[in-house]
């Protein structure tokens, strides 16, 4: 029978989901905008809490909402109105990765049985911030099962007006060798960036699928042709497959040695100004999306 705990560590509230004999435990912090703080599958670990740097610096696994990534000097206009955000990337002036990911969800239902362990996280959020004055409820679904974890995201628009959004996620991965990992994705270009990391163009994707990992430093952003991203480690083997209609990816290496964030998209970076893959939600409207994670670790093929 999988079990969930209610666990406090470090002075914060946290849910762990298990299986039935505990070689897989996903720990989910719900004062840190319910983010999935520790990942680990048939004893393998694939998502480490970051240490090199503390959480509001490195948004290790925040679930990015109403917008993704960077948004340019904090501003944007949205049905002719312009709107400046708090720019937290203090050294590029931009606003980054959203308003949720310090956000305190709460568990409003749990359920665990022979063959998962789910929990249900809610947020709302009253449009107090000048630079969103637009009204969401926000859930999340974390479910852990036999062959790997999924979480859903579900927003709601309750004020009376649209607004524009992204969401996204920010996961660090752990392999226990990057140099002998590789990722694979189908896109045939690559954006640009300007000094402030924000996206300036775009070029044609030469690199030869899969992308090994190496030596490299990335800070990279792509259009996916498909669903699904593939991470391959000495360790274990992954499929993310993203159920948007649209998908981007980021990829970043950060200090913090053999780990890569891998975050999924709706919509490219600055998209409240580019409209690269921006939506819209009207009131009362809803959009969900969900990521399923697929995990073998017991054959992984590194090329």
């Amino acid at each position: 029978m999988y079990k969930i705990k209610h666990i406090v560590s470090q002075g914060l509230e946290h849910i762990e989901l298990q299986s039935p004999t505990q070689d897989s435990t996903a720990l989910i912090c719900l004062a840190e905008g319910g983010r999935l703080r520790h990942f680990i599958f048939e004893h393998t670990t694939v998502i480490a809490n970051e240490t090199s740097q503390g959480y509001t610096q490195n948004y290790a696994s925040a679930i990015l909402f109403p917008f993704a990534n960077r948004i340019k000097d904090g501003r944007y206009t949205f049905n002719d109105v312009q709107y400046v955000l708090d720019c937290n990337e203090i050294d590029n002036n931009n606003a980054l990765h959203g308003l949720v990911y310090n956000k305190v969800f709460k568990c409003v239902d749990q359920s665990f049985g022979t063959d998962s362990a789910s929990v249900t996280l809610d947020y709302t959020y009253d449009g107090a911030i000048k630079g969103f004055p637009f009204k969401f409820h926000i859930q999340l679904v974390y479910t852990l099962h036999k062959v790997g974890i999924d979480g859903s995201v579900t927003v709601v628009n309750t004020g009376k007006t649209s607004f524009p959004f992204t969401l996204g996620w920010h996961p660090y991965f752990t392999s226990s060798n990057l140099k002998q990992s590789h990722i694979d994705f189908k896109s045939d270009i690559k954006y640009t960036y300007d000094h402030q990391q924000i996206l300036s163009g775009s070029i044609p994707l030469y690199t030869d699928m899969p992308l090994r990992l190496g030596d490299v430093t990335l800070d990279d952003g792509y259009p996916l042709q498909s669903q699904s991203i593939w991470f391959t480690t000495p360790a274990y083997a992954m499929e993310i497959h993203c159920m948007s209609r649209e998908n981007y990816l980021q990829l970043y290496t950060p200090e913090q040695p053999h780990s890569i964030a891998i975050e999924p998209m709706t919509g490219a970076a600055n998209n409240f100004n580019n409209r690269i893959g921006l939506q819209q939600l009207d009131p009362a409207q809803r959009y969900q999306t969900a990521w399923h994670i697929t995990i073998n670790t017991t054959h992984t093929t590194i090329i």
